[in-house]
């Protein structure tokens, strides 16, 4: 038989439970969904995942970021409208989507703008381009910061590319972006507009003659499977940006916003540093496979498009920006 002693005893354990439930649930951590269009394995994913381990450990564990690779949630595309209306709160995507909705962003992805990687680095983390990447919080979104995406080159199916004259006829995929596609056509070829995840199959049934990326990407997706011909173009360094909802941040507070701006700013340098590592490894494992790489004289493809460079950098937003980056060589 229960007694008085022991039915009070229930009663508070009872309470005591209830009061933790409450207390578990007031401290649970905000899942922070970030959309990733590249495999686990890629610099720009470990970069993150190191950003959001230290946001937790930082912000005492009120923010659990879950990073969703391989086009889980959409491609960049359709995750920066998911971002825009809240329903994903970071992505990872690439600049010239931000071209789309403010015509400055070119000027960072224009061809040939970076003398290299030391470069590109100290142009995003010196804070020329802070006032940028505040601009687009009016879109919905906000830019935390840039990420490398290494040098993009030209890989094709049927044999290597070395002077414009070989990308006569050639359709190759490009991001969705009308600067991609005048780029294409001052090196000589035709940009196809189309996803990462249509490019492997696209190139296999002969849709597309080849495509133009990065070392890492080009053997991340397996890519030399279908165009083994890797030409070194260096075409472009066009960043990536990370990229938040704007409602989702300004719903953080102060002191936890600056928080993660500056591990956002840290995790560049990270993420620079983790490509740098990969780029050779990414070569090995291309060339094991049988990839070709070969080296290519730019000039003649740099003099075709001074022109391109010319055109874009219109406004005295953009002028002012092209002469600062160019001024951090």
């Amino acid at each position: 038989m229960l007694t008085k002693t022991t039915f009070k005893r229930l009663a508070l354990c009872s309470v005591l439970s209830g009061l933790l439930s409450v207390s578990s649930l007031a401290h649970a951590a905000k899942e922070i969904k970030a959309a990733f269009n590249q495999s686990d394995k890629h610099p720009q994913y470990l970069a993150l995942k190191e950003l959001g381990d230290k946001l937790a450990q930082q912000t005492e564990g009120r923010y659990k970021l879950n990073i969703f690779p391989n086009e889980l949630l959409g491609d960049q595309r359709a995750a920066l409208e998911l971002v825009q209306n809240g329903a994903v709160q970071m992505a990872v995507v690439a600049n010239p989507l931000a071209e789309n909705y403010d015509k400055t962003f070119t000027v960072i992805g224009l061809p040939y703008i970076y003398s290299g990687p030391a470069h590109q680095e100290k142009v995003f983390t010196s804070g020329v381009l802070d006032p940028l990447f505040a601009s687009t919080s009016r879109f919905g979104f906000t830019v935390l910061t840039a990420y490398t995406a290494g040098a993009r080159s030209m890989y094709t199916k049927a044999g290597p590319v070395n002077t414009p004259a070989d990308m006569k006829g050639k359709k190759i995929r490009v991001m969705q972006s009308d600067t991609m596609l005048k780029m294409l056509t001052c090196m000589g070829g035709t940009g196809v507009p189309m996803s990462q995840s249509e490019v492997y199959t696209a190139i296999q049934q002969g849709v597309l003659d080849g495509a133009e990326n990065n070392e890492i990407t080009y053997a991340d997706l397996k890519q030399y499977e279908v165009a083994p011909y890797f030409s070194a173009t260096r075409h472009l360094m066009v960043p990536d940006l990370v990229v938040v909802s704007t409602d989702f941040l300004e719903s953080m507070s102060k002191q936890d916003q600056e928080t993660l701006r500056k591990l956002a700013k840290e995790s560049t340098l990270t993420e620079f540093r983790l490509w740098a590592e990969q780029i050779e490894q990414a070569k090995k494992v291309a060339e094991e496979k049988g990839a070709k790489f070969n080296e290519v004289n730019i000039q003649p493809f740099q003099e075709n498009c001074k022109g391109l460079q010319t055109e874009l950098v219109k406004t005295p937003e953009q002028k002012a920006l092209y002469e600062k980056v160019v001024a951090l060589q």
